[in-house]
């Protein structure tokens, strides 16, 4: 988004002189400083135009500061030199400037776009940032298949199918599923099992498939779900409910009770979506609904996904900012970054006033192809449902902040303990799982003020070769990757001190032998700005006594219920929980590999045919030369290599 420069005119006072460019009070204490970044501002005003587009601000190693956009780039950039007139932020951003880029624009709604682009991939540390890497779930309707199937999607949509959303969660999607299964009787089961199904599953047994798979249904009737099924994913929801209703009259009138009965499952089922006008606005057929939330100087911003005039469930962000930003420009940020990667709805209702309303509605436009309207209502429904939003939104924050308050004392309860000079604001945590050496995998899991940091987790798998049950060679070489590799790349960027993501705290599953080896890995890669600890249970595994070994003071262990110990237990347990499912997931790669894999020539396209057609690889190996060169993308040279396959006497012959 924009900062909160002056305005772009150009009767700006001249700059001050050089004792007065830090006014008292000011966090910039270096005025030479201050001054060297306002002179690389000046020179590359010399050559900046006055089009619109993005500018970047450059610190000494290359990083990017700041990205900001402008209807005019001189002139917004040139109030970048009176500096008694910035925030305390862009004066310290300002004093860190070494130099500038600018990419130009047709259009300032371009630049904006271009703007949110450039924050959400490089993540300057003085814009406002949106914390969101999670792929959001969509609905598919694979049209391309004589009888569709309904599924949950994730990632990059493909040609020949529909998609309906997003979904707030997995949870709102898998909801939406139920109802379509126990309506429409659409089926779920992958390609692969529909082709390979001689009778129907249990889904049709309890009512929620109409077995295609097995010519329980004609095309022609499953086609009418589908379109059915399509009307609802579109909002069409009270057409359906005449519909249905008309024909359970008629099955009815003409005693076909049990008919009747199912249709009148279908009316209610439908009707269980709209039951709260709140929830369900029945003034919104597809839009978003977002509303920001201030207290102690963060935000909470709450969206709820409306489409089809139902709603497919809600999300809450904090973004990260300073203090002194306001509602408007963190609401603006957010949107900006937040429809950088999907589609915004023909309508966004939000909670507060935006000054570049107009200009974000233009942006947002030109994202989704069609006309997008932002609009703060100030009555009636589309009122009640921005403040129910607000009241999530409020509510969120207050659990957000109960929680970081008791997450701040355990952490001193942590530097307490282990004689930290200040609460730990990184600990890392590591295990292994593998079975007699085979599937070898070390984990790192994070902890810190907010609680878990999932998305720093990182699984490393194993690479040199492990003598079964020889776990200190396996935490070496995960350290070795994880420390060798951040201060190899801290070397290369001219980093001095502590590298970004650097720990406080390393904690470690085990007692004196693990401390030690681990001690001596970290020492050999020159680490010994990081404390570490062992933790152990007692001779008899008794979870709550565990011991603590730190290399400085004889093995101790802490009193049963102390918070801190609970603490700690919860930091070993996840992350033997993440290496565990991390195991089971790299083992369960190496058993689900077909046959087919083994054949030269078939790689995952063939594969995925030749499995649609035949249903499994034995399938495949009971087909005949013939029904092999029928396959989609199968030719006659790699038919017979894979009749070949299964059949090796009929190559000698």
């Amino acid at each position: 988004m924009s900062d909160k420069t002056p305005d772009e005119t150009a009767d700006l006072p001249a700059p001050a002189p050089e004792h007065d460019l830090i006014s008292d009070g000011s966090e910039v204490s270096d005025v030479a400083s201050a001054v060297t970044g306002v002179a690389a501002i000046q020179q590359a005003l010399k050559t900046m135009p006055f089009s619109p587009g993005v500018y970047r601000m450059i610190g000494a190693k290359g990083e990017v500061l700041y990205v900001g956009k402008a209807r005019a780039l001189k002139k917004r950039v040139t109030s970048y030199t009176q500096l008694p007139r910035l925030p305390e932020r862009l004066r310290r951003m300002v004093s860190e400037t070494v130099s500038m880029e600018v990419v130009t624009t047709h259009t300032e709604a371009e630049a904006l776009l271009l703007e949110a682009n450039y924050i959400k991939r490089m993540k300057p540390r003085f814009n406002i940032l949106l914390r969101d890497d999670k792929s959001y779930p969509w609905l598919v309707l694979t049209e391309q298949h004589p009888f569709p199937q309904i599924a949950k999607h994730r990632g990059k949509m493909e040609k020949g199918a529909g998609y309906f959303g997003p979904f707030a969660s997995a949870w709102a999607v898998n909801q939406t599923v139920n109802i379509l299964q126990r309506v429409f009787l659409l089926r779920t089961c992958s390609d692969s099992v529909f082709a390979s199904r001689t009778r129907p599953c249990l889904l049709h047994q309890i009512k929620r498939c109409s077995a295609p798979c097995v010519d329980r249904i004609s095309r022609e009737d499953y086609g009418h779900l589908v379109k059915q099924a399509r009307d609802f994913l579109e909002g069409r929801d009270q057409a359906l409910k005449g519909e249905f209703a008309a024909e359970m009259e008629r099955a009815a009138e003409g005693l076909d009770f049990e008919r009747a009965a199912v249709l009148r499952d279908r009316i209610r089922a439908l009707a269980q979506m709209q039951d709260s006008n709140v929830v369900n606005p029945a003034s919104i057929r597809d839009g978003d609904v977002i509303a920001v939330w201030q207290h102690a100087g963060q935000a909470c911003i709450q969206v709820f996904f409306i489409r089809g005039g139902r709603n497919n469930g809600n999300r809450a962000f904090y973004p990260a900012h300073t203090r002194d930003e306001g509602r408007a420009d963190i609401l603006t940020a957010f949107m900006t970054q937040f429809y950088d990667d999907k589609p915004p709805p023909p309508l966004v209702l939000v909670n507060h006033g935006l000054p570049e309303a107009s200009l974000l509605s233009e942006a947002l436009s030109i994202r989704r192809g069609h006309k997008v309207e932002i609009l703060h209502p100030q009555r009636g429904e589309r009122r009640e449902v921005v403040e129910h939003a607000e009241t999530n939104a409020r509510e969120a924050l207050e659990r957000k902040l109960a929680e970081s308050a008791g997450q701040a004392k355990l952490l001193e309860g942590v530097a307490r303990v282990f004689g930290l000079d200040v609460p730990p604001a990184r600990i890392e945590v590591y295990d292994n799982s593998h079975i007699m050496g085979s599937h070898p995998y070390g984990v790192m899991i994070v902890g810190g003020p907010e609680g878990f940091d999932r998305r720093s987790y990182r699984k490393y798998g194993i690479k040199g070769a492990i003598t079964p049950g020889d776990d200190f060679a396996m935490m070496r070489e995960v350290l070795e990757r994880r420390f060798g590799r951040t201060l190899r790349e801290a070397d290369a960027q001219g980093i001095e001190g502590r590298p970004p993501d650097w720990p406080d705290l390393l904690l470690i599953d085990g007692g004196a032998g693990q401390y030690s080896a681990v001690k001596e890995v970290l020492d050999g890669l020159g680490v010994t700005d990081v404390k570490l600890v062992g933790i152990a249970k007692g001779p008899d595994r008794d979870a709550g006594r565990e011991w603590f070994y730190t290399g400085e003071a004889p093995p101790f262990q802490l009193e049963p219920r102390d918070p801190v110990l609970y603490y700690l237990q919860r930091l070993r347990d996840e992350a033997h929980r993440f290496a565990i499912t991390t195991h089971r997931a790299g083992r369960s790669k190496t058993l689900v590999k077909s046959e087919l894999d083994e054949i030269s020539g078939i790689g995952p396209a063939r594969k995925r045919a030749l499995l649609n057609r035949f249903g499994s690889a034995r399938g495949v190996g009971q087909a005949g030369l013939n029904e092999l060169e029928a396959a989609p993308g199968i030719n006659r040279e790699t038919a017979r290599r894979i009749y070949g396959h299964f059949h090796p006497d009929w190559l000698s012959g």
